[in-house]
C-alpha cells in the first residue's frame, strides 16, 4: 500500500470504529476502501474482522452505564453468538471464492437497505413499548418460548457476523428489539457487546487457521482507527444526527456494491 492508502484504511477504520459504536454497519465503510486498496474480497473480510474487534471493544466499554442490568441475558446469549461466529467463519473459509463474490454484493445490498428502513423499525418498536411499557431488565421473566427465541436470535446474527460483519449490529437491534422491551440506548448497548464476541471470535478463528489469508498491515492500520473511533463514537455519538450518519453508511454500501460488481 502506499502512504495515501494507509492513511485511506486507517480513517475508515476510525470512521467504521465510531459507526459500529453508534449505529452499526461500519463494515459498509472499511470493506470498500480495502478492495479500492486492491485486496481480494476474502482477504478483505478476514482483515477487516480483526481490524474493528479493538473498536468493538471500545464501543463496549463507553456504554458501560447502559449495560447494568443486563449482565443476566448476556451470559445466556454470548455463547451462542461465539457459536455462530465460528459457524460464520467456518464458512467463509470452506465455500468457494466465486461463491462469497457472489454472495457479498447480495449481503451488502440487504445491509444498505436494512440501514435505510432502520428508522421506521426504530419507530414501531417505540410504539410498541410505549403500548407496553418499557420493562427494566431486573423485572423481566423470559419464558421458555422467548428465550429460545433470543438464542436463535443470537445465534443467526452471530453467524452473519462470522461471515461478513456489514449492518450485524442492525439486525441485532431490529431483532432483540422485537423480543425484549428495552430501550434504543440499552438495546445498543448489548448489541455493541454481542458484536464485540462476534469478532473477536471470528477474528481468532481466522488466525488460528488462516493466518496466511490476513493482511496484517490492513488490519493493524483498520485497529488503530476503530480504537479510536469507537471511542469517539461511543462518547459523542448520541449528539451526531443520525441522517448524516445513515447516508453516509448508504453512499459507501453502493460504492461495495459497484466495486465488487466491476
Amino acid at each position: 500500500m502506499t502512504g495515501w492508502e494507509m492513511v485511506a484504511v486507517a480513517a475508515a477504520g476510525f470512521f467504521a470504529g465510531g459507526i459500529n459504536a453508534v449505529v452499526g454497519s461500519g463494515t459498509l465503510v472499511t470493506f470498500p476502501v480495502l478492495l479500492t486498496v486492491g485486496l481480494p474480497p476474502v482477504t478483505a473480510t478476514i482483515s477487516n474482522s480483526l481490524g474493528l474487534v479493538p473498536g468493538n471493544a471500545a464501543g463496549s466499554l463507553g456504554y458501560r452505564r447502559e449495560l447494568g442490568g443486563q449482565g443476566r441475558l448476556l451470559v445466556r446469549l454470548l455463547p451462542a453468538s461465539a457459536l455462530g461466529a465460528v459457524t460464520g467463519a467456518f464458512l467463509l473459509l470452506t465455500l468457494p471464492a466465486a461463491a462469497f463474490e457472489t454472495i457479498v454484493p447480495l449481503l451488502v445490498g440487504l445491509a444498505v437497505v436494512l440501514v435505510i428502513v432502520q428508522p421506521w423499525v426504530q419507530r414501531a418498536l417505540a410504539r410498541r413499548r410505549a403500548a407496553a411499557g418499557v420493562v427494566e431488565p431486573d423485572q423481566l421473566r423470559l419464558s421458555r418460548g422467548r428465550l429460545a427465541a433470543l438464542l436463535a436470535a443470537a445465534y443467526g446474527t452471530g453467524s452473519y457476523g462470522g461471515y461478513f460483519a456489514a449492518s450485524q449490529g442492525v439486525l441485532q437491534i431490529g431483532i432483540f428489539g422485537m423480543l425484549l422491551p428495552e430501550s434504543l440506548q440499552r438495546l445498543n448497548a448489548m448489541k455493541n457487546v454481542l458484536s464485540l464476541t462476534v469478532n473477536a471470535v471470528a477474528a481468532l478463528a481466522y488466525v488460528v487457521v488462516a493466518g496466511d489469508r490476513i493482511d496484517w498491515a490492513a488490519a493493524g492500520l483498520v485497529a488503530a482507527g476503530s480504537l479510536v473511533g469507537g471511542y469517539v463514537g461511543a462518547s459523542a455519538g448520541r449528539r451526531l444526527h443520525p441522517v448524516l450518519l445513515r447516508s453516509a453508511i448508504v453512499v459507501l454500501g453502493i460504492v461495495a456494491i459497484v466495486v465488487l460488481l466491476t
